[in-house]
């Protein structure tokens, strides 16, 4: 009976360790500071786009070292999970569901290029990325936006792996 209940028995997920750093890639998109100081609307657009700035650059400092591939791809994961379970949510039927995660992942994929060049070329360069991709409230200003985007990443770029990996990040 053992190995019965063994074989029944769910494996366990093993996005589960990474998910505190999910929460908190969100909670982080969704200071205020980003909205009401910073000018992202807060709008699903601005909070999407707050959402993938956050991610991407989380994934990018991920990127720095091997022996976190793995967690970057259980964050991208949960990722797609979370914005399926959005759409679903939001009354997406399930038939079209997979076309716009394909979207989603096709978004963040170019924001991630888009914001790894910027972050390189310096402070102009990642200005115009958030132009081109955070959807701003009028009167918002990109140049605030990048500015504190490009210290957070400084700030991830400082912090040790495992510090990252459980969610000790923008604190």
């Amino acid at each position: 009976m053992s190995r019965l209940a063994k074989w029944l028995r769910p494996s366990p997920d093993p996005r589960e360790a990474i998910r505190p750093l999910w929460h908190r890639v969100v909670e982080i998109a969704r200071e205020k500071e980003w909205y009401r100081d910073c000018g992202v609307a807060d709008t699903v657009a601005g909070r999407f786009d707050a959402i993938t700035l956050i991610l991407s650059l989380v994934l990018i400092r991920m990127e720095r070292e091997d022996t976190m591939a793995d967690a970057s791809v259980r964050l991208t994961e949960l990722f797609v999970d979370d914005m399926d379970g959005q759409l679903r949510q939001g009354g997406v039927g399930d038939l079209i569901v997979g076309k716009h995660i394909g979207t989603l992942m096709s978004t963040l994929g170019g924001r991630l290029g888009a914001y790894r060049t910027a972050l390189d070329e310096g402070e102009a360069s990642t200005t115009a990325a958030v132009a081109r991709n955070v959807t701003m409230r009028e009167g918002g200003d990109p140049l605030l936006v990048a500015q504190r985007a490009r210290a957070f990443a400084a700030g991830l770029a400082a912090t040790p792996a495992m510090r990252l990996l459980t969610a000790e990040i923008g604190r």
